[in-house]
């Protein structure tokens, strides 16, 4: 697939976001980014189904990943159009990922709530089931029932 000139200046390589980085180094405290190793970059590149083949076998610069954080801080330093774009992109997900979270906290809490209310009742329909279960039990297997021998016996120490 051959790249047009509007997608080289769309893009943004590596190498010039690193250098942003760089230059930039006090915006981005160690909590708001880290570098990938060469193999975290290659398992990333191995994902790419766009590589010709033969190509993006050597990586010359380890990319940075960023936290939500340093995701916006990064937005701030780079000035191309798509760069802005891109930095509304980001802090519009960023912004629907917390709502997302929020919302499933709170959906998290009810279903503890309802889960926790379930057992209860079910702890207590378990001990019920298995009261009449011995009821049953010991309807199916009645115990003998305590009388003399017919005839002579000889039990010594037992009264009759």
């Amino acid at each position: 697939m051959a790249h047009s000139i509007d997608d080289r200046r769309n893009s943004l390589e590596t190498r010039v976001l690193n250098q942003a980085v760089r230059r930039n180094a006090e915006r981005f405290p160690e909590d708001f980014r880290f570098q990938l190793t060469a193999a975290e970059a290659a398992a990333s590149r191995s994902q790419s189904v766009t590589l010709k083949p033969g190509r993006g076998q050597n990586i010359k610069f380890l990319p940075y990943a960023f936290t939500e954080h340093g995701a916006i801080m990064a937005a701030t330093v780079l000035n191309s159009p798509r760069a802005v774009e891109m930095s509304i992109y980001v802090v519009r997900a960023f912004v629907q990922l917390r709502e997302l979270l929020s919302s499933n906290k709170e959906l998290a809490k009810r279903l503890d709530r309802l889960e926790a209310r379930i057992e209860k009742k079910l702890a207590t329909h378990d001990e019920a089931i298995a009261a009449m279960l011995s009821a049953i039990r010991q309807l199916m297997h009645p115990p003998a029932p305590k009388r003399r021998g017919i005839g002579f016996t000889a039990e010594i120490g037992e009264k009759p």
